[in-house]
């Protein structure tokens, strides 16, 4: 197959026989699933931040570092990093041009996303342990 421009051959029969990658379906799927469970984790950590508002730093510790709050907290930070980078690996696949510069980027979200992720669990966990 070539991309020679005086070729008869349609568009589609030159990426007939290349199959897809799909996974399409799968990313949109798992963009869906993280945005409603993001819902009401939301709501739930913006309910228990409203909660603590003016309370002193010892009460706002110890209401944190409870395993209820702590594993609300690791479920909303872990679902929304996952999602973060789902939505800018979408972002990047559609407006970066050139597979090498592509690569990187997705490269670079990967590493970032997981950075972020790992600071704030390990942010959450020592507040829940020490």
């Amino acid at each position: 197959m070539s991309n020679n421009p005086s070729s008869m051959r349609t568009p589609l029969s030159r990426v007939r026989h290349l199959g897809s990658a799909r996974s399409g379906t799968e990313h949109a799927w798992r963009m869906r699933a993280t945005s409603i469970a993001l819902l009401p984790l939301t709501v739930a950590f913006v309910w228990l931040l409203i909660t603590l508002v003016g309370k002193d730093y010892n009460t706002v510790r110890t209401t944190l570092g409870g395993p209820l709050p702590s594993i609300l907290m690791l479920l909303f930070i872990l679902t929304g990093v996952y999602h973060m980078k789902l939505g800018m690996q979408t972002i990047i696949e559609d407006y970066v041009h050139g597979e090498q510069c592509k690569t990187w980027w997705l490269l670079a979200n990967s590493f970032f996303s997981h950075g972020i992720g790992l600071a704030c669990v390990y942010a959450v966990l020592r507040i829940s342990f020490v």
